[in-house]
């Protein structure tokens, strides 16, 4: 798999993309509405990535910008072979993946200025702690960031952060997290959860994380995301991811679709024991009314985009 997430233009979005997957995506470019290719880092980084754009019956433009607007270049392809070809490399960050096109530098004109926030030391501190819980979550993108920057003070009288404002403090903080990760070693307890989850949708339950924002919208929406297949579910939404990066461990929603109290307690085993598989640590007390919690947990989930 290759530590890239590819975006399309209909909206697609394949996290950790194989290699021919991406040349399937390249090769499948050209059609109204399915025109281009982004693609980014995992975690993302602030002004690094790759795109292509190719309308049928022509060549592809392909560009890449590692970090700034002086480092902005663009490449005319005449095959999706040699696109896919630099594009997996730049996803490998292999020396001389950029040899083969002819680049030239783009003038993307002269960087605009941003003006330092002017908040008051409360407001500063109440903004950045609930940017910071967000991205302690680990779910968010930099512009969810960014929005949740922009929104979090704003007042029917009042909008004191610019969207230019919010993208760089969410940066600025992304970044930090970034460095931190970077210590980090070997496989994680949100990473153990996933495992668990995976196999929890591989033996017929849906499981999802970081689902909706609070119980009702779970509990009303859960059952669209189910396969025709599907016996159960487990859950936690993002109160509990906020929980859990604070240190008090996640609570876990399950159930069984059919409404009975014995599947739900069915379900509730087969979600301790998947989590036990993996390593985690769980309470609960076989009551199908009460919600299994993880517990211990460190909660570490590094960040994608």
């Amino acid at each position: 798999m290759l530590e890239i997430v590819v975006k399309t233009e209909n909206g697609e979005r394949h996290v950790r993309a194989s290699e021919g997957e991406l040349a399937g995506l390249v090769r499948r470019l050209g059609g109204d509405g399915d025109l281009f290719l982004v693609l980014q880092r995992i975690p993302d980084l602030p002004d690094v990535f790759a795109q292509v754009w190719h309308k049928a019956g022509g060549d592809y433009t392909l560009e890449h910008r590692d970090g700034s607007a002086d480092r902005h270049f663009q490449a005319m392809v005449d095959s999706p072979e040699a696109v896919s070809a630099a594009l997996t490399g730049w996803a490998r960050q292999e020396d001389g993946w950029d040899a083969g096109p002819a680049w030239s530098l783009l003038d993307m004109g002269p960087t605009r200025e941003v003006p330092p926030l002017d908040l008051g030391a409360d407001d500063r501190r109440v903004l950045e702690e609930r940017v910071r819980e967000v991205l302690l979550g680990g779910y968010a993108s930099r512009a969810e960031l960014a929005e949740i920057a922009e929104e979090y003070l704003v007042t029917k009288d009042r909008r004191p952060v610019s969207r230019e404002q919010a993208a760089a403090l969410a940066d600025r903080m992304w970044l930090e997290r970034v460095a931190e990760q970077a210590a980090w070693q070997g496989e994680t307890d949100p990473e153990r959860l996933a495992r668990a989850f995976a196999a929890l949708r591989s033996a017929g339950v849906t499981a999802r994380e970081n689902f909706t924002c609070c119980r009702t919208c779970g509990e009303s929406e859960i059952g669209e995301e189910a396969g025709p297949d599907a016996r159960g579910f487990v859950y936690f939404h993002t109160q509990c991811t906020d929980s859990a990066a604070a240190g008090q461990g996640l609570m876990l929603l399950y159930g069984g679709f059919d409404g009975s109290s014995e599947t739900t307690r069915a379900i509730g085993h087969e979600v301790v024991a998947a989590l036990g598989a993996a390593g985690l640590g769980t309470e609960w007390d076989h009551d199908p009314g009460r919600a299994v919690t993880v517990t211990p947990l460190d909660w570490r989930r590094r960040l994608v985009g």
